[in-house]
């Protein structure tokens, strides 16, 4: 017997019908968490960049969790401050997640350094720039600015991306160990656009050109309609794996011309990192497998 049965007013055959379906699974097929923490986690996992709002209905089917435990979950994160819910219901990350995320290093640290740069990047190619960062088999946005005549961008910082599909997802990807690179290739490869690359052959091809060329380029592989272009930011082993690009709204076939002004912007962030971390109480964060670029 659990804890969950000794539960003051709870009935045992409800006690064993939740318990069935929190035993099931989500929309990703993987089993719904056991403990406590783990299920309040596995309802922020649930939102993602195409997923920014959810309903109740739709956190218990992605993650798995009864109906019932989801709704006491959802109020008490709602309640810290972890999740906000507006008036039709739905709920979203809160701020005070948002606020406690900002503190990782890998967003005080790194996008601190970088965001001078990115600004004069901006201001040079007259496009959307964009820096992520490698975290585990994903890309993570750690800033985004769009081109001045745009009012925002599809994504958001902090959103997830797979490392197959965008520019800066496969500039990162290039410059990784084998033991990444084979974590990646041997998975599933999704299909996000109308032309991601699906192959894990032909990808493994692609990423050696990346390497060779020092750029990778993306068309219509994540979203239909959109193209970028990104370089990798040289790392000395110490700081952020991460990788800086563009990207554009409408399909065109001169963003190579930028990897230049690419180049400068990565050299300078690279730079800025290693002055940063001879900065007495300087924080810095090492991804596992980075290698020099």
């Amino acid at each position: 017997m659990t804890a969950r049965d000794t539960e003051p007013g709870r009935a045992p055959a409800a006690a064993t019908l939740e318990r069935t379906a929190e035993h099931g699974s989500g929309v990703a097929g993987i089993e719904a968490p056991r403990s406590v923490t783990g299920r309040a986690l596995a309802l922020v996992a649930a939102f993602d960049s195409d997923h920014p709002t959810l309903t109740l209905t739709e956190l218990s089917r992605r993650t798995g969790l009864a109906m019932a435990t989801t709704h006491r979950l959802a109020r008490e994160l709602e309640a810290w401050g972890a999740l906000d819910r507006d008036a039709a219901g739905r709920y979203g990350v809160g701020v005070r997640l948002w606020e406690t995320g900002m503190l990782a290093p890998i967003h005080a640290h790194l996008r601190e350094i970088a965001l001078p740069v990115l600004l004069i990047l901006r201001d040079e190619v007259h496009v959307g720039v964009q820096l992520a960062a490698r975290v585990g088999t994903e890309a993570v946005y750690v800033e985004r600015l769009p081109a001045r005549a745009s009012l925002s961008m599809p994504s958001r910082v902090g959103a997830r991306l797979p490392l197959h599909a965008t520019g800066v997802g496969k500039a990162l990807l290039a410059f990784q160990d084998d033991a990444v690179i084979a974590g990646v290739l041997d998975a599933p490869l999704a299909g996000h656009g109308p032309r991601t690359t699906t192959d894990a052959a032909r990808l493994r091809r692609e990423l050696v050109t990346i390497r060779r060329d020092g750029y990778a380029t993306s068309a219509e592989e994540y979203r239909a309609g959109t193209c970028s272009v990104a370089v990798p930011v040289p790392s000395d082993g110490r700081t952020v794996s991460a990788a800086v690009g563009i990207v554009s709204y409408e399909l065109r076939d001169d963003l190579v011309e930028f990897v230049p002004a690419l180049r400068r912007a990565a050299d300078a962030i690279a730079g800025r990192l290693a002055d940063a971390d001879h900065v007495p109480g300087t924080v810095t964060t090492a991804e596992d497998g980075a290698r020099d670029s």
